[in-house]
Order: C-alpha cells, then structure tokens, then sequence
C-alpha cells in the first residue's frame, strides 16, 4: 500500500528532523511535508477503491456460494424423485438426499464464514491503515499549528 509507504516516509522526516532544545518540536520543511501530504490524497481514493473491491468480491463470493448450495440441494431433490418408483430405492434416496442436503448446507455455511471472516480480517487492515493515516496527519497538523 503506497499510503503506508508515504506515512512511513512522514515519520522517517520527522524522526530525522533537527529537534528544538528542551522539547519534542521538531524544524521540518513545509514544503516537502505538504507534497507527502498531497501524494497521500491522490493515493487515497484508490485505497478506498481497492476496499470497495474487497466488499464487492465478498458478496459475489457469498452469492457465489449462495448458488452453489441451492444448486446442490435442488440436485439432491432431483434425485430423490427420480428414485421414487422403487420402495427400497425411495427409501435409500431419502436418506442419500438429506444427506447431501446437509452436507450442502454444511459446506454452504463454512463457505460463508470463511469467507466473512476473509473479508472481514481485509476490511480491518484497511480500517487501521486508514485510522494510523488519520492519527499522524492530525498529529501532523497539531505541530504544525503549534509551530
């Protein structure tokens, strides 16, 4: 993630800055500190794109999903009436059916939250990239307020 790398290169400025005696102030060069700042607003769309991304590929994943079981259960269903003629076999395709219902089902539901808990672990990365970002450019400003 550029926004990352930016941010990192803010603390590596402010870090290496020349420090006023007796104080956490720091001298930075205005100039170089807003092109960081600016480079980090053209990037940042893209990582709310890539984001929205995430989101999207999750609920096409569960949709995905979604069919997959709804497929297999409408499969098993098929099956159990067609092995209807036959007592013995009626009897057997019931049982074969419902378990392949539930092994569907299963499977459905461990699709499902693995998934939500993939996208869910993304959105967070995201999510404290993006509050980091926040906190040092609020940090940022303060000090340079201060100033």
């Amino acid at each position: 993630m550029e926004i990352i790398n930016l941010l990192e290169k803010l603390e590596d400025i402010i870090e290496e800055s020349s420090k006023f005696p007796m104080s956490n102030k720091v001298i930075v060069d205005k100039e170089e500190i807003l092109e960081i700042i600016t480079d980090m607003r053209i990037k940042l769309p893209d990582e709310i794109k890539q984001a929205s991304w995430i989101k999207e590929e999750r609920q096409r994943i569960l949709s995905e999903t979604q069919n997959e079981a709804t497929n297999m259960i409408s499969d098993a269903k098929s099956l159990q009436e067609t092995l209807i003629d036959d007592h013995e076999l009626t009897k057997l395709a019931e049982k074969n059916a419902k378990g392949i219902e539930e092994t569907a089902r299963k499977t459905a539901f461990e699709i499902k939250s693995e998934t939500q808990e993939y996208c869910d672990k993304l959105l967070a990365k995201t999510q404290e990239s993006f509050e980091k970002m926040l906190a040092t450019i609020i940090e940022n400003r303060e000090e340079i307020e201060n100033m």
